[in-house]
């Protein structure tokens, strides 16, 4: 899958999320541009939030729906 021909923002990103379930968790100003989603017992997923701009990267985007096809919420 090519994922460099979506565009998605960060917040549409972290909409996506918690439609499965995800719950944003970062520690504050010491995490830097690092952010988890956390679900229960799944694999976490981690993203950089995207700075300047708000567009989630294509490899982002790719690694977070391998997280979701990982985790069986998509096939």
């Amino acid at each position: 899958m090519d994922c460099n021909y979506f565009v998605v923002t960060f917040e549409e990103m972290e909409r996506l999320l918690s439609i499965f379930g995800y719950e944003k968790s970062n520690k504050g100003k010491t995490s830097g541009s690092r952010v988890i989603f956390k679900n229960g017992d799944k694999r976490p997923i981690m993203i950089h939030k995207p700075h300047p701009g708000n567009l989630i990267k294509g490899y982002a985007m790719k690694q977070v729906l391998n997280d979701l096809m990982d985790a069986g919420f998509i096939k």
